[in-house]
């Protein structure tokens, strides 16, 4: 008996990602060779056209915990919820704690979601970085965020 030949070129699994959910999302492996190392990160691929919001940027978890925190923003999203990009918000994690989307620089956008840019075949769209709290509820951008988790999660959208 013959096994099917499960080796899919990968734009045809983002594609048929795209086909079947409305969106994709793209692992990234932490980077070692860099100084700052730059953590692990996943992404969305398809969010600004299925939503019209900005790709969505989240460093520091598995790649399953931000398939929730995805399919929860595209459930919002899909529901009519607008979701403002710089302004912390309350709601989207439990216990009220905060987060916030930091608009990605455009430059910064071709580096981090290059299957993204890929798929467009190089037309420009924007994207932005979810910035989740610590166990204490503290923003990586405020002093009182837990250090030893700081490498887990840089910031690299704009936080103004």
């Amino acid at each position: 008996m013959e096994l099917p030949d499960f080796h899919i070129p990968h734009a045809e699994k983002i594609e048929w990602m795209i086909e079947t959910h409305g969106w994709a999302m793209e692992p990234v492996a932490a980077r070692t060779d860099t100084d700052p190392p730059l953590a692990g990160y996943v992404y969305t691929i398809g969010y600004p056209e299925a939503f019209g919001f900005p790709e969505v940027v989240v460093f520091g978890l598995t790649p399953a915990a931000a398939r929730g925190l995805f399919d929860m923003i595209a459930d919002m999203l899909r529901g009519g919820t607008e979701i403002p990009l710089g302004v912390e918000l309350t709601g989207l994690f439990d216990n009220d704690l905060r987060c916030l989307f930091a608009p990605i620089a455009h430059e910064m956008v071709g580096e981090l979601l290059s299957t993204a840019v890929a798929w467009r075949r190089g037309a420009p769209f924007a994207a932005a970085q979810l910035l989740w709290p610590d166990r204490n509820g503290f923003l990586p951008t405020e002093p009182g965020f837990d250090r030893r988790i700081a490498l887990a999660q840089p910031v690299v959208g704009d936080v103004g």
